[in-house]
């Protein structure tokens, strides 16, 4: 039996929320359709307090931000950046361009091609967010994507050096310092100078992830990527430090980052109350954090690991923290999250920051329908046919013709038709299927 020690805000009250963000894109969106550049400008000067006479960087500009990094810094940039090149590249070399001979002179056949040109969002409005450049930039490089826009808004009135360069080390073609809706809008609508993309990836807040959401269609995205969400699978092998610790690490994201733990371990779930209150005392983000724990927060109990995974897979989290003495059951077992991190020398963090996996993951429960960004992403899988006999092409030819018929489509069967009569020197009327 499921019974929930602590409880998040309700759903109807969250709703409430979604409705208001809504309506806000919505209306921005509108703005810079109508208005292009001068609504942008005005968007970005009221939003980040920011409006220079252009919001893509230029090349001397890049330069002298990013000698502002320090080498240790840059040193730690190029290693992340490497962890995650080097797991993308193992990705894109698992998915192969096929060619078949299916029948004596039928040739089908895929090719996986690059999307032409990304839009890749990197927050850093309150956190500079570094690693989410690698997560787009280096990825879509990787890919071969040919054309990719990076944007990022300024940290504290100006483009933060860090956030630059590891964009520019990823392979961004072009640097936007621009934020939020006005962002991800001109990129996927395009202004009078900014040519617009065929696909908006990255993470954001809610209003960034509305704004994706409302123009899905116009372009592609990469999935519904939300505010943080972190839950902590927990069993009485590890202690409450460790679960308070995942927990918070990941809700000094935002206000409304939901954080939760399962057990099965009444004491533990206790002691991880307790604990979670100490931290909160000492912990610098604690502002943040204590808002998003207090509405958004959950603590769990279940009387079994079955119960444990299918409360899991329901809520199907972004990022899946498991600690138990079964941490492999639950990797063979779970079908629903964004990313899973495996035993206590494991953390959300790592996967974040610099580990090598991608941290752009399914929110609000997309995790049931897809997984998170990854260099498949970036790639269109696309068929073709040739059919190279004269007996192939009748023997297609007639099936095809008779399938046609059968669902009243004559001119496809036609298509079929004069490929017999001319391959297979047959006289079928037209309107007729073949025999």
């Amino acid at each position: 039996m499921v019974r929930y020690l602590k409880s998040a805000r309700p759903e109807a009250e969250r709703k409430q929320d979604d409705a208001k963000v809504r309506g806000a894109v919505e209306a921005i969106l509108e703005d810079i359709e109508m208005r292009g550049d001068t609504a942008v400008r005005e968007l970005s000067a009221k939003f980040d307090n920011y409006a220079p006479t252009s919001f893509r960087l230029s090349e001397s500009e890049i330069e002298l931000l990013m000698s502002q990094v320090s080498s240790r810094d840059m040193e730690d940039i190029k290693f992340a950046q490497q962890q995650v090149r080097n797991f993308a590249q193992v990705q894109r070399d698992s998915m192969k361009d096929v060619e078949v001979e299916t029948m004596p002179g039928v040739i089908l056949g895929h090719r996986n091609i690059p999307v032409q040109s990304v839009g890749c969002y990197v927050p850093g409005g309150k956190f500079p967010m570094v690693a989410s450049a690698h997560m787009s930039v280096a990825t879509a490089s990787v890919a071969g994507v040919p054309r990719i826009v990076a944007a990022t808004p300024p940290f504290k009135g100006k483009p933060n050096p860090a956030v630059i360069a590891a964009m520019k080390l990823g392979g961004a073609h072009e640097i936007y310092v621009l934020g939020g809706i006005q962002a991800v809008g001109a990129m996927a609508i395009g202004t009078e100078t900014m040519q617009p993309v065929h696909m908006i990836v990255g993470p954001g807040n809610a209003y960034v992830a509305e704004a994706k959401r409302q123009l899905f269609g116009r372009v592609g995205i990469d999935l519904f990527a939300g505010p943080t969400e972190t839950m902590v699978i927990a069993d009485e092998t590890v202690d409450a430090e460790l679960c308070a610790t995942d927990l918070l690490g990941q809700a000094e994201h935002g206000y409304n980052s939901p954080a939760v733990l399962v057990t099965n371990s009444e004491r533990l779930a206790r002691d991880t109350l307790t604990e979670i209150e100490r931290l909160l005392t000492i912990l610098p983000t604690q502002e943040t954090a204590r808002r998003s724990w207090d509405d958004y927060g959950e603590i769990i109990i279940c009387d079994s690991y079955e119960e444990m995974l299918s409360v899991a897979d329901e809520i199907a989290s972004e990022h899946v923290q498991v600690m138990t003495d079964r941490d492999d059951w639950f990797l063979d077992n779970m079908r629903c999250y964004g990313a899973l991190f495996l035993g206590p020398r494991t953390n959300v963090a790592n996967g974040d920051k610099v580990i090598g996996t991608n941290h752009t993951l399914p929110t609000k429960k997309a995790g049931r329908y897809t997984g998170g960004l990854w260099v498949g992403k970036f790639l269109k899988t696309h068929s073709y046919q040739k059919v190279v006999t004269d007996e192939a092409a009748t023997l297609i030819g007639e099936y095809c013709s008779r399938l046609c018929m059968l669902e009243g489509f004559v001119g496809h069967a036609e298509q079929a038709n004069i490929r017999v009569r001319r391959y297979g020197r047959r006289n079928i009327p037209y309107g007729v299927a073949a025999e």
